[in-house]
């Protein structure tokens, strides 16, 4: 008997529905394949010279060792002179923040937001792990946090991708969750310079007034403030405006709220459609204000498609600042 391979109504493979070592194999191919291409390159630190952080003191070796990185303090106690290796900048650590508060357990094309956060996830750890990089998570669901150590290695990002599909649901009585305090501690925590990567609907309900500032944005500062940060927007397009389809309940997700809704009224459709672009207007001005990089993928989009652009967009604007000037350049 053969099996059929669950697919949603577009035709395109579902990852929550398949066995995950099956659907993380098909994950990984897809990215491999389709964007690898896109990020050949140096694989440089975020500093200039051999290193930044300091690693582990060892007896100094005449002729071999630079004078320059003598540590004083241990050869004053040992009376032994002992030099402070560092730890080579191309070993980065990467960790990402994953929202996956009940807001994103809602999709209506070809993926759910939660499974377009797991290929989010995917796509920047098959591509940094390819490189030698570590690789850890923290996932936010249910009012807490759960951490995955950065380690190097494809089992490694196997066994938070897999974790990933299999986090539940977030039930009705859970607490709510704290994005903007789940950020907070995230900037706070994991102090090492690298790559961090906020992967989030940005519905967590701060900021709903206009003339308040999103709760995320400082965190967010301070967290640009010291590594380079991608942000990653998961948006559905039933977010973004709503269809005729007559008298609907609509479910807030994160308050449980619910209310009755009659579609077919065109003035409600353009004040619905009006308030998410001014919502989504905020979201990108913001990040923007913080220095994050922006990258919006929507479940009714080709994601593999939106990242190829995103990064030869984002390449192509760091060749032009850092570049090397021409010769009668500004003249």
């Amino acid at each position: 008997m053969t099996r059929q391979i669950p697919t949603n109504a577009g035709g395109e493979i579902s990852l929550a529905r398949l066995a995950p070592e099956r659907a993380l194999r098909r994950l990984e191919l897809t990215i491999v394949r389709r964007l690898e291409g896109f990020l050949h390159g140096e694989h440089l630190g975020l500093l200039p010279g051999p290193g930044t952080d300091l690693a582990e003191a060892r007896v100094y070796r005449p002729g071999e060792d630079d004078v320059r990185r003598m540590d004083w303090a241990v050869t004053a106690r040992t009376t032994t002179p002992h030099v402070r290796d560092v730890i080579s900048d191309r070993e980065l650590e990467t960790w990402t923040l994953v929202d996956m508060s009940a807001s994103m357990d809602f999709g209506t094309a070809a993926l759910e937001k939660r499974e377009l956060a797991v290929a989010a996830v995917g796509t920047v750890g098959f591509l940094t792990h390819r490189l030698g990089d570590r690789f850890g998570g923290v996932i936010l669901r249910g009012g807490r946090t759960r951490r995955w150590p950065a380690r190097s290695g494809r089992l490694a990002l196997y066994g938070l991708l897999r974790s990933l599909l299999d986090e539940p649901r977030t039930a009705a009585d859970e607490p709510d969750d704290d994005f903007s305090g789940a950020l907070d501690k995230f900037s706070r925590n994991y102090q090492r310079r690298g790559l961090r990567v906020v992967v989030s609907d940005f519905l967590d309900g701060s900021g709903d007034d206009p003339s308040v500032p999103f709760g995320w944005e400082r965190p967010l500062r301070r967290l640009c403030g010291r590594h380079q940060v991608l942000v990653v927007e998961v948006l559905d397009p039933r977010e973004l405006e709503l269809p005729d389809v007559g008298v609907v309940w609509l479910t807030d997700p994160e308050s449980g709220e619910a209310q009755e809704v009659d579609t077919g009224n065109v003035v409600l459709r353009a004040r619905y459609a009006e308030a998410a672009a001014a919502h989504r207007a905020r979201v990108r001005a913001t990040l923007r204000r913080s220095g994050a990089a922006h990258l919006t993928l929507r479940t009714d989009r080709d994601w593999v498609a939106d990242t190829a652009r995103f990064v030869l967009g984002h390449r192509r604007v760091a060749q032009r600042l850092h570049g090397t000037p021409t010769r009668g350049a500004g003249a």
